[in-house]
């Protein structure tokens, strides 16, 4: 509610500057739509959320750093500058193109469950509660992304790990002015915090860090976290172990003993990402790639192999037909999603099957152009939104980084160990509490994520590294960036910049007796005669709370190497290169 009263009143003020006798001024190239141009650049790229951000990665390469010390170096920055989406006590997902050994790499950095407490103690804690709480310990998973920055600069890096941790340590200690969204999420996440008290055990310590006299800071304000700057240093000296078994451990470890939650120092020493290979499918000659469960990642490939078999370009952009179509596709999609998608090392999810040819015709078989299908049950082989921050780097080497770090709902759990200077993931929301469900809560397992970072590759060369921010949009909004480019023509920048679809409501473990056609939420770039043709088809259209993502992207050109970047208008940030 508090989100949606803050949206509406970011739209009267857009009615009152429609109304006003000055508008906005007109673009004499491209698209009018779109926000500006790509950026373009010969030696190095990086688009983050925040343009201090991506400031920090272009340093880190002028310096000789590689894609990966860059990305690391503006991961960090964002865990600071937007503690709203990302942190290090949060996940990370990770893909990267390495040129020397022409390979995608893959890494999985998210964390698990605590091990010494059981499904039983679980039910027992929600005391009749069906579903797992938003905020609180219940819902901590050790976070994985301090883990995720050390095995990529231990395959990918060039500068020591001071070095690449030096800026957002140093702009941790003095300052730096808060941009205007994360300002935004800032006054929402504490708002929510209060709505969601009863589950918090210890608040003190995230007021101490994230508020000013008491109240979050607001745009252009000074903000300081000594505290992070403190664990930063530490990590630097001493490394990953730092977090995972010294310091950092045993203050963590001591921290949920004293407010009664289950992590412990041992659930901390036992984590270990790990390496995957992403998976792919071809559309329309560009080979799309995803990171396997416990990601959604197959999802956003689902939906192009049912996608591939429709002419969407003579459909039109922003056609009727062309939403219809792609919008069932992502129901069917997600069908599956809730139903399969789950930690792989405690359920073997029919990946293959899921994105090969025959299944996606049998699933394109339920697609009526003429109306949407008010029964699309997940298929039979032999299941939210949240917040998080996607950056994309690339060197003069032609090394490229797609990277996904999030605390998921909001700012996290509400919960900030003593003197750590970072909040504790909510991730452990996602699990299911039926015992027949994949993803259904243990110890030990890690939960569903959300998170995806993807890559395209084309005749065997690098493409593109991309993301889009949004919980369930994430998938969604890969599919349309594709679309939007390969279909129908538009550049890096205008494929971000156009109005999007959300569709939301699945019948999940989420969202019990959520089924039936869900919600449809179009952004107001989508015309009223589509609207109206949306509806006569059976959508149920509602209004937007926000949640259409956050994109960021490079592309390479693969005869010049020239990289194109783009940044996206609905947050803070920006693309720059050299």
């Amino acid at each position: 509610a508090i989100l949606l009263a803050g949206l509406l009143l970011m739209t009267a003020d857009s009615f009152a500057d429609n109304a006003a006798a000055l508008g906005g001024g007109d673009r004499y190239t491209g698209h009018g739509f779109a926000t500006r141009a790509p950026v373009i650049a010969q030696n190095g790229m990086a688009a983050t959320a925040q343009p201090l951000a991506t400031q920090i990665a272009l340093d880190i390469l002028k310096r000789g750093g590689s894609a990966v010390d860059a990305a690391i170096a503006a991961n960090a920055a964002l865990g600071l500058m937007e503690p709203v989406g990302c942190g290090i006590g949060g996940d990370l997902f990770a893909i990267v193109w390495d040129p020397k050994t022409r390979k995608l790499y893959g890494y999985n950095g998210s964390g698990r469950s605590p091990k010494g407490r059981s499904f039983e103690d679980l039910k027992r804690k929600l005391a009749g509660r069906t579903e797992m709480p938003s905020h609180g310990s219940l819902t901590v998973t050790v976070p994985g992304a301090v883990d995720g920055w050390f095995a990529l600069h231990s395959r990918f890096g060039k500068l020591p790990m001071k070095q690449v941790l030096s800026p957002a340590t140093t702009y941790a200690a003095n300052g730096f002015p808060v941009s205007q969204l994360v300002a935004f999420y800032w006054e929402r996440g504490f708002k929510g915090f209060e709505r969601n008290a009863k589950d918090i055990e210890e608040i003190d310590n995230a007021k101490a860090t994230y508020l000013i006299n008491g109240k979050a800071p607001v745009q252009g304000q000074i903000f300081k976290n000594p505290d992070l700057a403190r664990t930063y240093t530490m990590l630097a000296k001493n490394g990953r172990n730092a977090y995972y078994k010294g310091a950092i451990a045993k203050t963590m470890d001591a921290y949920f003993k004293r407010i009664g939650g289950d992590l412990r120092y041992a659930d901390f020493a036992a984590h270990a990402g790990n390496w995957v290979d992403p998976v792919s499918v071809n559309y329309r000659g560009y080979d799309v790639y995803e990171l396997p469960p416990n990601t959604q990642g197959v999802a956003a490939l689902q939906m192009l192999k049912m996608l591939e078999a429709f002419d969407l370009k003579k459909m039109g952009r922003g056609s009727t037909d062309a939403l219809h179509v792609m919008v069932e596709a992502k129901r069917l999609a997600f069908e599956d999603l809730n139903k399969f998608y789950a930690d792989p090392a405690t359920y073997q999810m029919p990946v293959a099957e899921l994105i090969s040819d025959a299944y996606a015709a049998k699933r394109r078989k339920l697609i009526n152009m003429e109306r949407a299908n008010p029964n699309v049950p997940p298929g039979e082989i032999k299941l939210r939104q949240g917040d998080t921050t996607y950056l994309t780097t690339a060197d003069k080497d032609g090394m490229m980084v797609s990277l996904i770090q999030s605390n998921y709902r909001g700012m996290g759990s509400g919960l900030v160990a003593d003197g750590l200077g970072f909040m504790f993931q909510d991730r452990g929301e996602l699990y299911a509490l039926d015992p027949a469900h994949a993803n259904v809560y243990a110890p030990g397992k890690r939960p569903f994520q959300t998170i995806i970072p993807a890559f395209v590759m084309k005749d065997g060369k690098p493409f593109m590294s991309f993301g889009v921010m949004g919980g369930d949009l994430q998938p969604q909004g890969h599919v349309q960036i594709l679309v939007n480019m390969i279909d129908f023509g538009l550049n890096i920048q205008e494929a971000g910049d156009a109005a999007r679809f959300r569709h939301v409501g699945s019948d999940d473990w989420m969202r019990p007796g959520s089924g039936d056609v869900g919600k449809l939420q179009l952004e107001t770039g989508i015309g009223a005669v589509v609207r109206k043709e949306l509806e006569i088809r059976g959508h149920n259209i509602e209004p937007g709370d926000g949640g259409y993502g956050g994109y960021q992207a490079i592309m390479r050109d693969p005869e010049t190497g020239v990289y194109w970047g783009a940044s996206e208008m609905r947050k803070d940030g920006a693309a720059m290169g050299y």
